[in-house]
């Protein structure tokens, strides 16, 4: 049986994990590596400190990922493929290390933010 997301170790190891598949995927990485490049570091640390605050409530975040996504979508149209892979490998760097309450928080708050993003865009 694996553990719950339990820290911030865990999320770490989510996120690195999530993005070590993305950097190299054929539908999306080009957004990361070229419509909109990101400084590796930066960006995972921001995506640690969203998720911790998401299960956490540590208050460490603040950024507006609306607004990141929607200067993305201006450069290169985002369509619904897109987010279906995005979930499949998310909800894959989790359950393959973890489950559990906070695993499935972080899955569906995931799918929640998606859905806006795809509304408001």
């Amino acid at each position: 049986m694996k553990k719950d997301i339990l820290n911030t170790e865990d999320i770490k190891k989510v996120v690195h994990s999530f993005y070590d598949k993305i950097k190299t995927d054929d539908i999306l990485g080009h957004f990361f590596n070229h419509v909109s490049p990101v400084n590796w570091d930066e960006h995972v640390a921001l995506l640690c400190s969203f998720w911790e605050n998401v299960l956490f409530y540590t208050g460490n975040y603040e950024g507006n990922p609306l607004t990141t996504h929607r200067k993305v979508h201006t450069k290169h149209t985002t369509t619904p493929i897109h987010f279906e892979r995005w979930h499949q490998l998310f909800d894959e760097a989790i359950d393959s290390h973890f489950e559990g309450t906070n695993a499935e928080k972080m899955k569906q708050h995931a799918k929640d933010i998606s859905a806006i993003m795809q509304q408001k865009m």
